[in-house]
């Protein structure tokens, strides 16, 4: 997949008018209006990630989103948002919006009102750091009880695994706790971009699954699912239908008007 928003003529076939994006996907040429500038997707799924402070929350996410790694990086006060449209498998384009939560006790009343609208979370720790570690079944049973009844994915992950020689947790420690509160587990590293990608990706594909088998279902008032606009949909300008074909199913969403939405943040979004 490519995408050009050049505004100049051309002499072939391929002419289109100044100001249009062109999209081509799976060999058809799409032409989106200017204001579509994000390429479309089919669903989006919010996660929450959490953990002690200075556990790489804030690395890990620059580096998915911006694919880069900064040595410094200031603690993240209150939360903090990022974005970053996915494709998985079949080539379903997934937008994940990211909440990057301060692991401050101060800031716990902040991040705790992010918890309901999060369809997943990711439970970070330093591997070169005990104490975050053991503070994982605290912050599991924390989001736990602010997003439930509602489902939610949970996936283990671990930071910084340059760190070898400082390593304080053993890997198999962490897959098996992981294990025993039946979750995902992953190592992953910031600096050296390792399984950064696929950490996200991998929760992305897990959700998918369950909205696909209908055991997670998109809710109105509930920002943790929600459906996108197809491909046809973004090139004809119409990004408000109420329905849109995937794998042979029709899914019923949104029925709210775009006027009585709240106003949303302005998001770092990087595409795949």
């Amino acid at each position: 997949m490519w995408v050009t928003s050049k505004n100049h003529h051309t002499n072939n076939n391929n002419y289109r008018q100044p100001g249009i994006i062109q999209i081509k996907y799976n060999e058809e040429l799409l032409q989106l209006p200017p204001k579509m500038i994000e390429p479309p997707f089919h669903y989006q799924f919010r996660l929450i990630l959490i953990g002690d402070s200075t556990v790489g929350k804030s690395s890990l996410l620059r580096v998915f989103t911006d694919g880069h790694f900064s040595e410094t990086l200031d603690p993240t006060v209150g939360v903090d948002f990022f974005a970053r449209t996915v494709q998985i498998r079949d080539g379903i384009r997934i937008k994940l919006q990211l909440w990057d939560t301060a692991g401050q006790e101060k800031f716990r009343s902040i991040t705790r009102s992010y918890y309901r609208n999060s369809v997943g979370a990711l439970l970070i720790y330093d591997i070169t750091k005990r104490g975050s570690f053991e503070h994982l079944v605290d912050w599991l049973f924390e989001v736990r009880k602010h997003i439930e009844p509602s489902k939610a994915v949970y996936q283990v992950v671990a930071c910084k695994n340059d760190l070898n020689d400082e390593r304080e947790i053993p890997q198999d420690e962490g897959k098996a706790f992981a294990e025993f509160y039946n979750i995902k587990f992953i190592e992953t590293s910031a600096k050296n971009n390792d399984n950064v990608d696929l950490a996200f990706k991998a929760i992305a594909e897990d959700i998918y699954d369950r909205v696909i088998s209908g055991e997670f279902q998109l809710e109105d008032g509930w920002e943790g699912i929600r459906a996108g606009s197809s491909l046809t949909e973004y090139a004809n300008g119409n990004s408000t239908s109420d329905f849109h074909t995937l794998t042979n199913k029709s899914w019923a969403w949104r029925s709210r008007r775009e006027s009585s939405r709240s106003p949303r943040r302005r998001e770092r979004s990087s595409c795949c």
